[in-house]
């Protein structure tokens, strides 16, 4: 029997937005998010059953590895990291890292380096790869496997879990019943964070976007140039500031190191940012601070009873 799916949710808050404000008093928090994704990508030379087949092309090699492939995601561990880090460490600019942790494994002094500068830790998933189509048993191992190798290697337990691409059906009860998350990023459907009844608890989601993403260079090709991202990352910037006067908002910035990490394109990173800091009324945070203050300040309701 396929499992039950979870209702849909076409109204959010409406009108009824949460008063809160952010720390300092600020109405919108902003949120980086720097995805370690090189080792994770599958290739068959890591044992894998097919060759990723997006990177600066969209061009799947079958049957035999695929060294193009494997090098451009290897310049996101080799180069793009350090490049996206200083310049994010010179502006004071806290990060969540989404960490597959296979990627972790292969490149461990990222973890080792993201602890030295107090970033947060989030899961990824063990590969680069969408849970959609996981059996419930596998899926569950692939979380705890998840979980042990960041504790392992950051030396403390992971609080937040984001999927690549969709999660399953069960990704989230998973998540519950395996214990420790405060929150996941499986969901693009707000502007705020909010909380989702799961195996009988109050789940907090803090939603991700794929808009205001270095993603666009190359699923879509919608960004060329730096600017390109600084321009549609600064409008929906002003956009959620000003809306924010009246009622809170969250804004998620997603980068990764093999793409905004190119010298072609980390102007816009640097536009960007120095745009944020000249702003008022802004908080930037890493995903579990604003996990932690949404909690405190907006306490979930109490979970019906599990069925």
């Amino acid at each position: 029997m396929s499992p039950a799916l979870p209702p849909r949710d076409f109204t959010g808050y409406g009108d009824d937005a949460p008063t809160m404000r952010w720390p300092g008093g600020a109405g919108l928090a902003v949120s980086f998010v720097l995805n370690i994704e090189e080792g994770a990508e599958f290739a068959l030379s890591a044992g894998d059953e097919r060759n990723e087949g997006c990177h600066e092309v969209s061009n799947e090699i079958r049957g035999v590895p695929d060294l193009c492939m494997e090098s451009h995601f290897e310049y996101g561990s080799r180069v793009g990291y350090r490049r996206i880090v200083r310049l994010l460490a010179d502006s004071g600019v806290p990060l969540t890292l989404n960490c597959c942790a296979r990627a972790l494994e292969a490149t461990p002094w990222i973890a080792e380096d993201a602890v030295r500068r107090g970033y947060e830790l989030c899961c990824h998933g063990w590969r680069w790869e969408s849970h959609a189509h996981l059996a419930e048993d596998e899926e569950r191992e692939r979380i705890a496997r998840t979980v042990a190798t960041v504790t392992r290697l950051a030396g403390r337990a992971p609080v937040g879990w984001h999927t690549k691409s969709s999660p399953s059906v069960n990704t989230r009860r998973l998540l519950v019943e395996h214990g420790g998350f405060l929150y996941d990023s499986d969901a693009y459907n707000d502007d705020l964070p909010y909380y989702r009844e799961v195996a009988g608890r109050q789940h907090l989601v803090l939603p991700y976007a794929f808009d205001t993403n270095d993603m666009r260079f190359f699923d879509s090709h919608a960004f060329v140039a730096g600017e390109d991202f600084a321009r549609y990352a600064i409008d929906a910037f002003e956009w959620l500031r000003a809306e924010s006067q009246e009622a809170p908002r969250m804004m998620s910035i997603g980068l990764h190191t093999r793409i905004i990490g190119r010298p072609g394109r980390i102007g816009g990173l640097k536009a960007l940012v120095e745009h944020i800091r000249g702003a008022s009324g802004v908080w930037l945070a890493t995903r579990e601070q604003i996990a932690r203050h949404w909690l405190a300040e907006v306490p979930p309701p109490a979970a019906k009873d599990a069925a």
